[in-house]
């Protein structure tokens, strides 16, 4: 008999990707529904996946279990954001509304804001301070209903700051619910110190930070920001290829405002993903569509930015690659932190399908953070991280705008939200 710990029966629809480990091309527009579940976990991972006859006959409840009556909901796999900027320091609000008025973001850098203001706070800041902050942010990113993350440094661009954000990545999921992935992206900017040595600067980086970083295990995957005014071709692929020496996976930023084939860099590299995409050429969309790097497609920036042009997700789509969507969740271009709203984004500006938008915020969104394996779909053998909605049935998830849905959280297990409210440690 199998002994189970939560279990959530009677579960009015149970919505799963349409597949366990990625969706490509036209798959996309396709999910699984099942009817009357019963759905249950031993510790922390799922163990039974069935109706109430099949229960009764192989599982029984242990001593001190939790049982949620789900007659009343839809579930969904807990959403996975593969691309933040999570452990920053302060906020740009007065920066937001001089955008607004008009005043260039070239004005506000001159006058020390900007990523420079980031950074400068983000130096500056206490650990223990910086540890609270982000604490809050994923609190709030757990109530939308976001169970795993990947997080990435690079608002220090020095030995020490770049660690520190590290350490409180590490330190954050020690204990909060939230799963994070972390990724070390030094190579971000490059610091008014490096200013005009790029090369230099990325020298520094992986003689001095990278082989901390890995002795640490500080990080999964190391980032590059591969743009026209960053790091060009020839530099992110030295970089790369010093990080791959030291056994890390790969990311890519690149090819955002314009294209200096970034893409065609982590087709090259095999990195797991490829960031933002926005500029990218008709050469670059066939190489990554036939590869199996993931494009995470970042629509918050735009919206954020108010920009006119979005990545070419229709593109990829038609041309079998695999699309993922993220939040860019960062201070400066996309301080959104809901991968809901991402959904809801996927669906009215980029044009995608609500099946479509809901593979790439579950199981494509956890491919490209190479965590396919234990999040991103309700199956056998991965974690418990199941949202529970209040809505009549999936569909209404992008139909009624401005609510919140989730009204129940379940991570790893444990019930972390319950009718909107956090719950975890009490």
């Amino acid at each position: 008999m199998i002994e189970i710990n939560i279990l959530i029966k009677n579960i009015k629809a149970l919505v799963n990707p349409a597949r366990n480990t990625v969706v490509r091309g036209n798959d996309l527009n396709s999910i699984k529904i099942s009817h009357d579940v019963w759905l249950g976990a031993s510790g922390e991972f799922i163990s039974f996946i069935g109706h109430r006859s099949d229960f009764e006959k192989n599982c029984k409840l242990s001593p001190d279990a939790v049982v949620i009556d789900g007659a009343e909901f839809v579930a969904f796999p807990g959403l996975v954001d593969p691309h933040t900027h999570l452990p920053f320091a302060g906020t740009r609000q007065d920066e937001f509304r001089l955008k607004l008025q008009g005043v260039s973001y070239q004005e506000i850098a001159e006058k020390g804001g900007g990523i420079k203001g980031t950074v400068r706070r983000t130096r500056e800041i206490s650990y223990d301070d910086l540890l609270v902050q982000c604490e809050k942010r994923l609190d709030q990113i757990l109530a939308s209903g976001t169970t795993t993350v990947e997080a990435k440094s690079g608002y220090g661009l020095d030995e020490t700051t770049e660690m520190k954000q590290l350490e409180v990545l590490e330190a954050l999921d020690s204990f909060h619910p939230v799963d994070i992935v972390p990724t070390f992206l030094g190579a971000h900017e490059i610091p008014e110190e490096f200013r005009g040595k790029n090369r230099e600067y990325l020298k520094f980086l992986v003689e001095k930070v990278m082989p901390r970083v890995k002795e640490r295990n500080l990080a999964e995957f190391v980032d590059i920001f591969c743009e026209n005014g960053y790091f060009s071709y020839d530099e992110a692929e030295y970089y790369i290829d010093r990080a791959l020496e030291h056994n890390f996976k790969i990311k890519i930023h690149g090819d955002e405002f314009t294209s200096n084939n970034a893409a065609l860099l982590a087709v090259n590299k095999k990195a797991v993903s490829a960031e933002h995409l926005i500029a990218m050429t008709g050469e670059e969309i066939e190489a990554i569509s036939a590869s199996d790097t993931s494009c995470i497609i970042l629509p918050g920036v735009s919206f954020f930015l108010k920009l006119d042009q979005y990545a070419p997700v229709r593109k990829i789509i038609d041309k079998n690659g695999i699309v993922a969507l993220g939040t860019d969740f960062n201070p400066g271009s996309s301080m959104v932190s809901s991968q809901l709203f991402i959904f809801y984004l996927g669906i009215y500006l980029l044009g995608l399908t609500v099946e479509e938008a809901i593979n790439t915020v579950t199981i494509n969104a956890a491919y490209a953070i190479d965590r396919h394996q234990q999040a991103g779909s309700i199956a056998l053998g991965k974690k418990m991280d199941v949202l529970l909605m209040d809505i009549p049935d999936y569909s209404y998830l992008a139909y009624h705008l401005g609510i919140n849905p989730v009204h129940t959280v379940i991570k790893s297990g444990e019930v972390v939200v319950r009718n909107r409210k956090l719950v975890y440690g009490k």
